[in-house]
């Protein structure tokens, strides 16, 4: 799989635009997670069932993060920043959702196992919620565990200096997919309580890494890099989808660097396809979406799209697809609330005449992006925007010996 060595953008103007097929790619991935949730509801007789929409969605998701977030960190070149960045990036939506959902319980109750103890309330706190074996308040958070595990993983290789070793990252996790995949049909967490000790290592080695120095700080990046590798290998609730998860990030981040030419090969990528199209052969059911047939479908799918979202990195990429990149955090978080909402209030819309449900459907899909358009507008863009302030007012990192990579911080949110 070797291919050219692509020359980097020499061009400032270049350098500092937002790259908006990654908006692009976004706005698809959340489009897809969507029209998962709903068609089963509104429109059965259109969803496929030869590839999953959801996981299709997500995956898209987790590759566009890959791509971008290592970068991010590398941009910022500083630990704090990052993980500022970070918090006022995901924190402020994610918060509001849940009070959404709370506040919803007289039409919609809560979800089985969300409970109202410590426990529950250190698992959200976190973001590790399919680490721990904790269902989060809102059906979709379970990914929000996965690249939360990411930042923690990355932060320690950051420090330790060995973050550009994406390829041999990408391909150990996806061999480590298939490992767990034959070794475990069931998560250790499921047997250990571990929300709230999962809390306080999780706190304690990111103080160490923000606020230490020197030794200080390699300790803190052991802490939370070993706990990211613990929990993702024997904690997630489909054993082998955490390191599976962790492959297509990581293959994310080796797309990034050959298209910078700090790599000039994809072997890695070959070594992660091998053992991931494996996997569902060997491991334990985990659901339809799991099936090889369909899992190999929209693993294909996924790699196509982001294929064609690279080979048109340089092309004009039509609005419609950005504006659904701005927006895609609020509707993927926001969609399935809603739609229980809707459901409480009208009924099964799977009754109705079929047209009836079409424009059903194009009403939920309306008011979903309409009101992820407000909260982008009210929440999102202003708490991102004082992130950047408050990141600017913190003292500057040391100047690093590599030049610094150029992609635009405005599109590494």
């Amino acid at each position: 799989m070797s291919s050219p060595r692509p020359v980097p953008p020499d061009s400032a103007a270049h350098a500092g635009r937002r790259l908006a097929w990654l908006d692009a790619l976004r706005g698809v991935g959340a489009v897809a997670v969507l029209l998962e949730h709903m068609l089963y509801r509104f429109l059965p007789g259109l969803r496929p069932y030869w590839m999953n929409l959801g996981i299709y969605g997500v995956m898209v998701f987790f590759l566009v993060s890959g791509y971008v977030i290592p970068a991010s960190l590398e941009n910022k070149g500083d630990v704090r920043r990052f993980w500022l960045g970070r918090l006022f990036r995901l924190y402020p939506l994610y918060l509001l959702v849940i009070v959404i959902v709370l506040l919803s319980t007289p039409l919609v109750p809560v979800r089985q196992g969300v409970g109202a103890d410590p426990e529950t309330v250190a698992a959200h706190v976190t973001m590790l919620l399919d680490l721990v074996w904790t269902p989060g308040i809102g059906e979709t958070m379970w990914t929000l565990s996965y690249e939360m595990a990411f930042y923690l993983l990355i932060t320690a290789l950051f420090v330790g200096g060995s973050h550009r070793r994406s390829g041999l990252f990408a391909v150990l996790s996806a061999v480590a997919a298939l490992g767990v995949g034959l070794l475990l049909a069931r998560p250790l967490t499921a047997y250990v309580a571990a929300e709230l000790w999962t809390f306080g290592v999780m706190a304690a080695g990111l103080a160490l890494v923000l606020v230490g120095r020197g030794w200080v700080r390699a300790v803190g990046a052991v802490v939370v890099g070993a706990l990211a590798v613990v929990l993702v290998l024997v904690g997630g609730r489909i054993p082998w989808l955490g390191p599976a998860i962790l492959s297509v990030m990581f293959t994310g981040t080796v797309l990034y660097r050959w298209e910078r030419g700090e790599i000039s090969h994809l072997w890695a990528v070959a070594g992660v396809a091998v053992p991931l199209a494996a996997t569902p052969f060997f491991a334990a059911r985990a659901g339809w979406w799991a099936d090889p047939p369909v899992w190999l479908a929209t693993m294909a799918l996924v790699a196509a799209t982001f294929a064609l979202g690279m080979a048109f990195r340089r092309r004009r990429v039509p609005r419609a697809l950005v504006w659904l990149g701005l927006v895609s955090y609020s509707v993927y978080l926001l969609h399935h609330p809603l739609m229980k909402l809707f459901l409480a209030v009208y009924g099964d819309p799977r009754r109705e005449p079929l047209l009836l449900q079409a424009a059903l459907a194009v009403a939920y899909i309306t008011v979903v992006l309409g009101l992820s358009w407000v909260t982008y507008r009210l929440v999102e863009r202003p708490m991102q925007t004082l992130g950047r302030r408050l990141s600017r007012a913190l003292p500057e990192p040391p100047v690093p010996t590599r030049g610094r990579e150029t992609v635009s911080a405005s599109n590494l949110g």
